[in-house]
């Protein structure tokens, strides 16, 4: 997958990207058996939406027709900058895919794992990181992306948003985590009947008069997975109730 990020702060994005989960995704892993090279499951491409302007100040906002507090940022430069990075072309001299383009606003539909594990399937993403007020609406009419929020709150700009959204895409993309496993049994996953996950135990076994459920240490694998299916049933009664009627709803 390419992820491109149309931001006014690409290097609000460097620690993130080159760290952990994220920075492993985008790095070619050789197979130690034959020497072997498999090519990375990503790759991040940051692009500023100041180079598109047409003034030498590089000014990309103005204040809001209408009045009112804050700064609008300007259509010429999103619209130039977007369309820019669709035209962009691969190391073949072929245009790639235009891709899923994404807006992050607090008006747009709350990011949930069904739309990160659709997002994961795609070839191509383009995020568009707002920042200010706004994004002037004309140009947002005419790209036509999906707008995405990821919760009923504001923050200074898309750029956190994008961020929390790549690492949600990224980590189910195959051959990004270390087992396959691990994402398909996270908490709002298919593999979790879309429930929280179960409680997690790891050495020692005892800590500060606490001890590791004893069916974990049984060894009979049966009784573990019946304890961790009824242990996430009861995490989510207790945190998430409203999770279970979207259960019972696809099981009918």
């Amino acid at each position: 997958m390419r992820i491109d990020i149309c931001t006014l702060f690409p290097e609000m994005f460097e620690g993130v990207l080159g760290s952990s989960i994220l920075k492993r995704a985008a790095e070619p892993v050789v197979d130690k058996s034959d020497g072997s090279v498999r090519e990375a499951v990503c790759s991040y491409h940051t692009w500023n939406i100041r180079d598109y302007t047409t003034n030498r100040h590089q000014k990309v906002d103005q204040p809001p027709y209408g009045g009112g507090p804050g700064m609008v940022i300007q259509c010429q430069p999103v619209f130039d900058c977007v369309n820019a990075v669709r035209e962009v072309k691969g190391d073949d001299g072929v245009v790639l895919p235009k891709g899923r383009l994404i807006h992050l606003t607090p008006q747009g539909k709350v990011w949930d794992q069904k739309m990160a594990e659709e997002m994961a399937k795609e070839e191509r993403v383009i995020f568009l990181a707002g920042h200010y007020e706004a994004i002037d609406q004309r140009v947002i009419d005419e790209l036509e992306p999906v707008e995405v929020s990821i919760g009923d709150y504001v923050l200074s700009g898309g750029e956190l948003a994008a961020m929390v959204m790549i690492d949600s895409i990224v980590r189910l993309i195959p051959g990004a985590l270390g087992h396959e496993e691990s994402a398909h049994q996270d908490s709002f996953s298919e593999g979790a009947n879309r429930l929280l996950d179960c409680s997690h135990y790891t050495r020692p076994a005892t800590w500060e008069g606490r001890e590791v459920p004893s069916v974990l240490m049984s060894g009979n694998h049966a009784k573990i997975e019946a304890w961790r299916r009824e242990e996430a049933l009861q995490n989510t009664k207790a945190r998430r109730p409203d999770l279970l009627g979207e259960a019972e709803s696809r099981d009918d």
